[in-house]
């Protein structure tokens, strides 16, 4: 059973031998906090290009599923447990509510973060918290009550015609006092409570960060600094010549304006929670989409997306500006395989890990989890995950995802050390392909989508459902980790290598943590032409050779 379970145990032992023998209490409680200390907290591990989350010190894959945003009520979680069942999920993103957790002004209310905290533990999985404070979707629903109702005190931002939109501006000290207050006691009270345990992996700070109704604020406070210079960090972050926002950015200068006000708010709110808890913690993005308003051929800051968040066009700013913050996330929900994958690419940069926090549960989005983990990705989270009826009614889940996680799922450890090693490459079918190559140095993998024809037919049909996908894994110089749904591998040399290829061992098997466990030796049938897989999760190492 994992070590923070086995904690849990050793302290409702200790409650209740605590009227008998308190000297006991006080060295439980003391090797709790050795314990802590001796055990890193996550963190985000970057190492020749390529990223590891570290969990417990040990690279780890984060296979989420987010639930719907008024799903983290004692009423509705009964109804989000048995969807992550069902799925082979590892890790819950829940929202934490600013209006709920601080009612009154000083006032903090942690019971949700509690049964947050407690039912994952109870549930053995772990959990990422997204704050819903000041941002939510590129407005300020889930900001308190006496928040909204102080305008005076905590201001909005005010668009081009004089009028306030339902933003809190980022050019406000009392707005991020507000914000930064609150996060800061929940980071307090989180270090409290999961310094030893780590349930807690990453915190989301904000949600899809930005203005909707307005390019920027353009009150008083605004517009003084907008007429000002541009700090060095931004010209330096985007290469420019110093001068005012609009000398330097012309068309552009509204929005770059106010990504560097998102940025720097949230920063600051960063920066004071990870001095109570330091995880890691990121920013999901509401994307530029393809297609929008667009004027002069630019889509429109504002109304297309929240403007100043951490879109494609705002990332150098954003990794200058808001440097507390480990990860930007794109959250991902496009019919468009193309564009997909341009965004991954977008966001996994040398400074930046790939990270999908949000995503469709569809089974059309079911190929993106492949082309994550070929970008490798330190974790993948569709959104709306729960059984409330809003995505999924009771018994109800999505399929392909689950088909995905269940073939991870038991060697999810093993693929994020891998991938930080960067020796992962996956095949996806697509509608029109039946085969895809991997190119490994030396060996080469054909990919064959289909399962292998009875009559011999040396190349795969494809699928009906266009559904067949596979993760080939480079383990040695000869070696490798392959598994797949309705596909067969298939290794030959690569060009220009002397020689014939020749499977000398392929081995199935398991794994137990990191550990190789065989099975049964493959062969015949197996491996003719290639290896071949089927519809259920099955794992085998190859070990090639020449003749």
């Amino acid at each position: 059973m994992p070590r923070l379970f086995r904690r849990c145990r050793v302290r409702s032992l200790a409650s209740v031998l605590l009227p008998l023998a308190s000297l006991l209490s006080v060295g439980c409680f003391a090797t709790l906090a050795q314990s802590a200390a001796n055990v890193p907290a996550p963190r985000i591990l970057h190492h020749n290009g390529h990223y590891a989350l570290l969990v417990d010190g040990k690279p780890f894959l984060v296979l989420g599923g987010q639930i719907n945003n008024s799903s983290a009520w004692p009423s509705t979680m009964p109804d989000v447990w048995p969807l992550m069942a069902a799925i082979h999920a590892n890790t819950v993103e829940a929202p934490i509510y600013w209006e709920q957790m601080e009612p009154k002004p000083g006032v903090f209310d942690f019971s949700s973060v509690d049964m947050l905290v407690n039912q994952a533990r109870a549930h053995q999985m772990h959990l990422v918290l997204l704050w819903f404070g000041t941002w939510k979707n590129g407005e300020d629903h889930y900001v308190p009550e006496w928040v909204k109702t102080d305008p005076q005190k905590y201001p909005r931002v005010i668009d081009e015609r004089g009028e306030p939109v339902q933003v809190l501006t980022a050019n406000s000290a009392t707005n991020l006092n507000a914000d930064r207050t609150a996060f800061v006691a929940l980071m307090h009270h989180l270090a409290q409570m999961d310094s030893a345990e780590h349930t807690v992996l990453m915190m989301q700070v904000e949600n899809e960060s930005g203005s909707i109704g307005a390019v920027r604020d353009h009150s008083p406070e605004a517009e003084k600094e907008f007429d000002g210079p541009v700090p060095q960090v931004v010209l330096d972050a985007m290469h420019k010549s110093p001068g005012s926002w609009r000398e330097v950015f012309g068309f552009d200068a509204d929005q770059y304006f106010q990504a560097y006000s998102v940025a720097r708010y949230i920063n600051a709110i960063a920066a004071a929670g990870k001095k109570e808890f330091d995880i890691p913690y990121y920013c999901n993005v509401w994307l530029q989409y393809p297609r929008g308003y667009q004027i002069r051929g630019h889509l429109l800051p504002g109304y297309d997306f929240p403007s100043g968040g951490p879109v494609q066009s705002n990332i150098a700013i954003w990794k200058a500006v808001a440097s507390s913050i480990d990860v930007l996330g794109p959250d991902l929900y496009s019919a468009d395989r193309g564009f997909e994958r341009e965004v991954m690419d977008t966001y996994r940069r040398a400074d930046n890990p790939l990270w999908i926090p949000e995503t469709g549960t569809g089974d059309n989005f079911s190929a993106e989890f492949f082309d994550a983990l070929d970008r490798g990705a330190i974790g993948f989270s569709p959104f709306g995950t729960d059984q409330t009826g809003w995505t999924f009614k009771a018994g109800d889940y999505p399929h392909a995802l689950a088909d995905n996680y269940a073939l991870i799922g038991p060697i999810d450890r093993v693929v994020a050390q891998l991938n930080l090693e960067g020796k992962v490459q996956t095949a996806v079918e697509e509608p029109g392909t039946t085969e895809e190559t991997l190119h490994f140095g030396k060996w080469t993998a054909f990919v064959g989508f289909g399962a292998r024809q009875p009559d011999g037919e040396a190349h795969a049909p494809g699928t009906p459902h266009h559904d067949a996908h596979a993760l080939v894994a480079q383990i040695g110089a000869n070696d490798f980790l392959v598994t797949g749904i309705n596909c067969r591998v298939t290794f030959t040399l690569a060009a220009g290598q002397t020689g014939h290829m020749q499977i000398l061992r392929a081995e199935q098997g398991s794994y137990e943590g990191t550990d190789w466990k065989p099975q049964r030796i493959l062969n015949g049938d197996q491996t003719d032409r290639g290896v071949n897989f089927r519809a259920e999760a099955q794992y085998v190492q190859v070990h090639l050779g020449t003749y």
